[in-house]
């Protein structure tokens, strides 16, 4: 059985591919690798099987046959320098922090054309965004049933973009506002709690700005694959942070050069990674999608200002669509 170093296995990320590859076949073993902070010689599970977390050094990715990055900034690092000191294993990055190599390959099999007859090849996959993975499903394979002329969406981003820190800091500022105590700002360095926010503060280690430019760059890099949906156009959008824990929601307006009718949208949308909820059914949430590969879609309605033009509701979990996307492209490796 071949054998893939997880990075990061007790991360959000960590978790959600541990969860993937203990529900479906499995066609490679995981190695568990414990992140920066966490205690390695415990012993755990995948699935049914005990394991226990290995350290990370040269010995723990010996033989790997990929290592999937999953874990903090600091761990990532220290790993892809191991690599680069030996002869390393494909990286399988969930967390970005391999995307300015240039051996890197942007990665989102959930988008790429099924039919491809040649396996994309490289050192590291960095796997896109989740926000521009179910982006780009969505604008796709709108695009190819319906022609779209322009969209501008609205971004709602969760805490856990930042992993459990981004989760506890949240928590911890609803606990504090409740309790009228002081309140942690070392992710957001503003309050978030009970608040929408369009900019972080100052002091904040991430802006918000620089996500939003990440995103757009997947997602331009994503539209522009070849297979159904190629060089749809491109949205504005728009990224705010929403004072929720997991999950991505997504207001999108769009504009097609002839309006189809909210019927056929909810008929020609559907596939195996999008669920359509019809407009007698209530609308997808972030919650309800927890735990949900792929995206939902509901809430389908004409603009009324507009002929040409209608609202969507999307949501996605964003944990389960990297991690799936990351399994996905280490069983083609293997």
């Amino acid at each position: 059985m071949n054998t893939i170093a997880l990075i990061g296995s007790d991360s959000l990320l960590g978790r959600e591919v541990r969860d993937i590859v203990a529900t479906t076949a499995a066609t490679f073993d995981l190695r568990l690798i414990a992140d920066t902070g966490e205690r390695p010689g415990l012993l755990t599970r995948v699935g049914d099987e005990p394991t226990v977390i290995g350290s990370l050094d040269a010995t723990s990715l010996i033989d790997a046959r990929a290592i999937f990055l999953a874990g903090s900034a600091e761990s990532s690092r220290k790993a892809l320098e191991l690599l680069d000191h030996s002869a390393g294993a494909t990286v399988v990055d969930l967390t970005g922090a391999a995307e300015d190599r240039s051996e890197s390959r942007l990665r989102a099999p959930l988008v790429e054309d099924p039919d491809a007859e040649t396996p994309i090849q490289a050192p590291v996959h960095v796997i896109a965004h989740p926000a521009a993975i179910a982006l780009a499903l969505f604008l796709r394979r709108l695009h190819a049933q319906e022609p779209v002329r322009s969209s501008v969406i609205q971004v709602f981003a969760p805490a856990s973009e930042h992993g459990a820190p981004g989760v506890e800091e949240l928590q911890n500022q609803t606990i504090s506002l409740l309790s009228f105590k002081p309140m942690p700002h070392a992710i957001f360095d503003t309050q978030l709690s009970f608040s929408l926010l369009a900019k972080y503060g100052d002091e904040a280690p991430v802006p918000l700005e620089d996500a939003e430019l990440r995103i757009e760059r997947h997602l331009a890099s994503l539209l522009a694959l070849p297979g159904e949906g190629q060089d749809a156009p491109m949205p504005s959008l728009r990224l705010l942070q929403a004072p929720v824990f997991h999950g991505y929601s997504f207001s999108a307006w769009v504009e097609f050069e002839s309006n189809p009718g909210v019927d056929t949208l909810e008929s020609s949308l559907a596939t195996a990674s999008i669920e359509v909820r019809s407009i007698d059914v209530e609308p997808p949430t972030n919650v309800g999608q927890a735990g949900q590969g792929g995206i939902a879609v509901g809430a389908i309605q004409p603009d009324r200002n507009h002929p040409e033009a209608c609202w969507f509701w999307i949501v996605a979990d964003n944990l389960r669509l990297t991690a799936e996307n990351g399994v996905t492209v280490a069983r083609q490796l293997v």
